[in-house]
């Protein structure tokens, strides 16, 4: 009785949240220090001139309130012929009572106009001086502010694996000048870390090439013999085969440590050729796997070092046929511009890949599920090279689990 095959596994659920932190939609509006800078000194000048502006209003309404009274008071015996254009009221045959009340309605009326537009010009003047207020803060501030920019400016060169930068900070020897130097002094310290860290596995790796080459000629002597013993055989080809895995081991470390530097001589270089070369090479051991490969190249020129961009496919490829499903697997390999950018695409049939573990096979001498060397598809350094080499371009690599198994990488870098 036939069975239906069961279905393939479904990738776990991807994060909810993007660990690299999602953008704010207006970034020239966040509320940085220039700009706090900028609100409080316009503030306190604005706050300032309020105050000042209503007492001087309060003054000046004091002071035509006290000369509110008219200096002088018409008698009801005089003869009252009183005439004037601000103040039309005022007309001939008015008693000395009507002419008195008149007059001192003016008055009052004149003293609102003159404080209504004393606040009137004080306010033009105010939001005028406030104006130039703002814009003096946001000068001032930006001038404070200028060696803390220069700070960031560098700290983005020093993650770019640039650690030679400096700051260097000229000026007053004040708190900003102490941060300078306190960071160049932490640069000084992990540039010495970092090339300490660096010579020693260039050298380790220089070192083990030697008695690894010979290693390898003696076993190679020795099963070119006719006459050895079945068995001696069957050892030397095993001994052969754990000196090559060491051989590789010792290259991966050696370049893992030149990748970690920022690539200096840059050469035109197409990810669509760099790709093909890759998958040449790899060609033959998909075929014995059973491993389709396809998919579009398409140009995308980028500037860096061909041999190590060469080995970022390369490992991507290998990775993608060697861990892969036992029939009807397959491994795309695209090449493309996004955004200004060059997209290397590898994605392939294979294992369900847990989210959680995407980190962990970016890091030396890991695998999925597996540690250290207990594998015979390499040494777990492939995906730590392709990330090295992708920083020192100035690029990145993201993994993703794939829907029904499998995994995309992808690698992108500035054109």
């Amino acid at each position: 009785m036939a069975t239906t095959p069961a279905p393939p596994p479904t990738a776990p659920p991807k994060p909810t949240w993007d660990p690299r932190g999602a953008e704010p939609p207006f970034p020239w509006v966040r509320p940085t220090i220039r700009i706090r800078l900028t609100l409080l000194y316009g503030g306190m000048f604005m706050i300032a001139g309020i105050l000042l502006l209503s007492i001087i209003y309060l003054l000046a309404a004091a002071a035509l309130h006290t000369a509110n009274d008219l200096p002088f008071k018409l008698l009801p015996e005089s003869k009252i012929q009183l005439t004037s254009n601000s103040c039309p009221a005022l007309a001939p045959g008015l008693s000395a009572d009507e002419a008195n009340a008149a007059l001192k309605a003016c008055v009052a009326e004149q003293r609102q106009h003159a404080l209504d537009d004393l606040l009137t010009r004080s306010l033009m003047a105010l939001v005028g001086l406030s104006v130039i207020a703002f814009a003096f803060g946001y000068a001032m501030a930006g001038r404070v502010l200028s060696p803390l920019g220069r700070i960031t400016r560098t700290a983005r060169r020093v993650a770019g694996t640039d650690l030679t930068r400096r700051i260097e900070l000229d000026g007053p020897d004040d708190e900003l000048k102490e941060l300078a130097d306190t960071f160049d002094d932490m640069l000084d310290r992990l540039e010495r870390a970092f090339t300490a860290q660096q010579r020693f596995v260039a050298n380790a790796s220089h070192e083990l090439r030697t008695p690894l080459a010979i290693n390898r000629t003696l076993l190679e002597v020795h099963l070119s013999d006719p006459g050895a013993p079945v068995e001696l055989q069957q050892l030397g080809k095993t001994l052969l085969a754990t000196n090559e895995r060491s051989e590789q081991l010792v290259e991966g470390l050696l370049l893992l440590a030149r990748s970690d530097n920022e690539i200096v001589d840059r050469k035109p270089v197409d990810l669509a050729e760099v790709a093909s070369r890759a998958i040449d090479q790899a060609r033959g051991e998909a075929e014995a796997k059973g491993v389709e490969i396809r998919g579009e190249r398409a140009p995308a020129v980028v500037q860096g070092n061909g041999v190590l961009l060469e080995r970022i496919a390369l490992n991507l490829v290998q990775n993608a046929v060697r861990y892969n499903v036992p029939e009807d697997g397959w491994v795309s390999v695209t090449t493309e511009l996004q955004q200004g950018q060059a997209v290397l695409l590898v994605s392939n049939t294979g294992p369900v890949v847990p989210a959680y573990e995407i980190d962990n096979l970016f890091e030396p001498f890991r695998r999925l599920r597996t540690e250290r060397t207990g594998s015979d598809k390499g040494v777990g350094l492939g995906l730590s090279i392709a990330r090295s080499v992708a920083r020192a371009h100035g690029g990145r690599i993201i993994a993703e689990p794939r829907e029904g198994g499998g995994l995309v990488m992808r690698v992108t870098m500035p054109v």
